[in-house]
């Protein structure tokens, strides 16, 4: 079975994927486009209004009422087509904030949509770090595995020379068999970190990864409260609920112009093929309509206080959210922070339990230590190996969040 080779990915690329194969993405996209079609929708009454009527009717001759209704004029045999125009002249500002409610409404899809996008991004780069992780702890296990089955073999051959006990060899054997348990730990973990980030870049099957390492980024900004500001400027999701504060005004600026009155203009014109002959073959009128609304069960009045009540809980919505970004801008710096400054202690324990594993080696080897000080001090420097090659990818994954937060990653 020949074995797929490692697909080369760089987290642009893989981020690229995922914006690009994502539903999520794609539904919130299709979301900003058809509120979009809103504006239009509100915008349209601003415009001339022109249907089509074809009208048939059979009636008695000179009969000039009908049951259920007041006749205006005689009704008359008739086949007549022709056009009506509406067009509006002015509701005193209605329209105008439902087209500006419907602009609102469009501009959250859109904020929207981008901070779909970011949270897209960062669930990729924390998934691209994790991997990169523990890629670096399988290197570092591998390394671990290695060294001890070098130093078994060292112990035996001293052993069958007489110079170390059976024992030691023992010992030796058993570091052994626990390096090679957490090479097959690390292996596991290795495997679920590129499966993870399979499904975060939309694929649908495990892929298996060769992944482009990441540069440490500048040093971080001293100061939280700087980047709590620049959090309330940037965030597409506060960006989005402050438009959709927005709207809500605006719609309930137009819920209260519903108490004014309408003016508009109306036209008709059309002719008649086929019509008693006492009618003319054509007609065309035109006049003004004002509706003045009076008494409607205070139908009016009740959805000016909904859309209010609605406008000012959208508000309170928007205050919630900027509280929690504050706290969340504040621990997000706290744990980038505490991740740099593990880089600088975990480098410093590497060459710290390198020169302890060295000293206890050479100990062993002239006789004045133990196999046991040799196996405590590869323990130390395999913990120490395997933080300092997390330390590096924790730090990167903290700062991504770091931007997350901020609404810097979009």
């Amino acid at each position: 079975m020949v074995l797929a080779q490692p697909r080369k990915l760089t987290l642009a690329e893989a981020e690229e994927m995922a914006l690009r194969n994502h539903p999520r993405a794609a539904s919130a996209a299709l979301m900003a486009e058809a509120a979009k079609s809103g504006v239009t929708e509100a915008r349209a009454p601003i415009y001339p209004q022109l249907s089509g009527v074809v009208t048939g009717v059979a009636a008695e001759h000179d009969s000039t009422l009908a049951a259920g209704m007041i006749q205006t004029s005689s009704l008359y045999s008739r086949v007549a087509a022709g056009v009506t125009v509406l067009q509006l002249i002015s509701d005193f500002g209605r329209t105008r904030n439902l087209v500006a409610s419907a602009k609102s409404r469009a501009a959250a899809e859109d904020r929207n949509a981008a901070n779909v996008r970011a949270a897209i991004r960062i669930v990729v780069d924390q998934a691209y770090y994790q991997a990169l992780a523990a890629d670096a702890v399988l290197k570092v296990a591998q390394a671990v595995s290695e060294n001890r089955q070098l130093l078994v073999r060292q112990v035996r051959a001293l052993a069958q020379s007489s110079l170390k006990s059976t024992l030691d060899v023992s010992f030796a054997e058993v570091a052994a068999s626990e390096a090679e348990l957490g090479l097959v730990h690390a292996e596991n973990d290795a495997r679920a970190a590129q499966a993870h980030l399979s499904a975060a870049v939309g694929s649908e099957q495990s892929e298996v990864f060769e992944l482009a390492d990441e540069p440490l980024p500048g040093p971080l900004d001293p100061d939280p409260e700087a980047l709590r500001t620049e959090a309330l400027r940037q965030r597409p999701d506060l960006a989005a609920l402050e438009a959709t504060r927005d709207a809500a005004r605006r719609f309930a600026q137009a819920e209260k112009d519903l108490s004014r009155p309408t003016i508009g203009l109306l036209g008709v014109a059309g002719g008649l093929p086929d019509t008693d002959p006492r009618l003319k073959g054509s007609y065309g009128a035109a006049g003004f309509n004002v509706s003045i609304p009076i008494l409607n069960g205070k139908l009016y009045a009740a959805r000016r206080t909904e859309a209010e009540l609605r406008a000012q809980a959208a508000e309170k919505n928007r205050e919630d959210l900027a509280v929690q970004i504050s706290e969340e801008v504040r621990m997000a710096w706290l744990e980038a922070n505490t991740a740099f400054r593990r880089l600088d202690v975990t480098a410093r324990l590497v060459a710290e339990a390198t020169q302890a594993l060295r000293l206890a080696r050479t100990r062993y080897e002239i006789g004045l230590g133990s196999i046991v000080e040799v196996n405590q001090a590869q323990l130390s420097e395999v913990s120490a190996e395997i933080a300092a090659a997390s330390a590096k990818y924790d730090y990167l994954s903290r700062r991504a969040g770091l931007e997350f937060v901020t609404g810097t990653l979009q």
